[in-house]
């Protein structure tokens, strides 16, 4: 079977908000590693992870290897986009309960077992941020990023403007926290591209940005954002609002599921 086109596929779909210049010609010239990260903060994915989770299942059809980033560390500061209010931190344990449900859920998209060169893996961002000191972060990664940078961000601006309880310093700092993962990425697994929601723009050019500034101009990284399904008012599916439709059918039936 031809090798299907990423791009192309996702682009008649629909399924492509934004896209960063280079990232088209990247997917050409070789199988590239990308990553999707995914909020551990229950044990079952829900409606606003499907269109990301199809976008690594189309990812790897093309040829290219994915990896699914469970946030571990992330979801113990919380992201602020498209949040008015922080939200509850999660213990080791119950992160770790929530990433190996999640994986079962992928697997039933995502190839992790076979010995393809583009098997999926699946990885999680508190196995590298556990031993990072506070120190060792503020001097290595925060000097590489500005304030003015940071502050420019919609997810901040909104905060800062009135927007919710105003922002902790824990959230403001996630952006790096996030731009970090895709460094480490780059450099242990030569994951050149990050995809999300679009939403999650302002997280993943920071990481880009951060690549840039750490390893110099030529060391390449990419974007690739999809459109949020959203509900009736326009809001963006979430774990915490109500009426929430899940991908694991102890929560959300089939039918339920089928009638929504």
């Amino acid at each position: 079977m031809a090798m299907k086109n990423f791009i192309e596929e996702l682009e008649w779909r629909g399924m492509i908000h934004t896209i960063m210049p280079g990232a088209k010609e990247q997917l050409e010239k070789e199988m590239t590693t990308a990553y999707l990260g995914i909020d551990p903060t229950a044990d079952s994915l829900h409606i606003g992870h499907l269109v990301g989770v199809m976008i690594l299942k189309h990812f790897q059809m093309c040829g290219h290897r994915p990896l699914a980033l469970v946030g571990g560390a992330t979801g113990m500061i919380g992201d602020p986009s498209g949040k008015s209010q922080e939200r509850n931190l999660l213990d080791e344990a119950t992160l770790r309960h929530n990433q190996e449900a999640i994986k079962a859920q992928l697997s039933k998209l995502l190839d992790f077992d076979s010995d393809a060169p583009n098997a999926a893996r699946l990885v999680n961002n508190y196995d590298w941020m556990k031993e990072f000191s506070f120190l060792d972060f503020i001097r290595d990664i925060g000097k590489c990023i500005t304030v003015n940078y940071m502050m420019a961000k919609d997810s901040v601006k909104k905060r800062f403007n009135g927007e919710g309880d105003g922002m902790s310093f824990t959230e403001f700092t996630y952006q790096l926290v996030q731009g970090y993962d895709f460094l480490h990425l780059y450099q242990t697994m030569n994951c050149k591209i990050q995809l999300g929601g679009a939403d999650q723009w302002g997280n993943i050019t920071t990481g880009t940005e951060l690549i840039r500034r750490k390893l110099g101009p030529e060391a390449e990284a990419f974007a690739i954002t999809c459109p949020l399904i959203t509900k009736a008012d326009g809001t963006k599916f979430g774990k915490t609002e109500s009426g929430n439709v899940w991908l694991d059918p102890r929560y959300t039936s089939p039918y339920k599921f089928y009638q929504f």
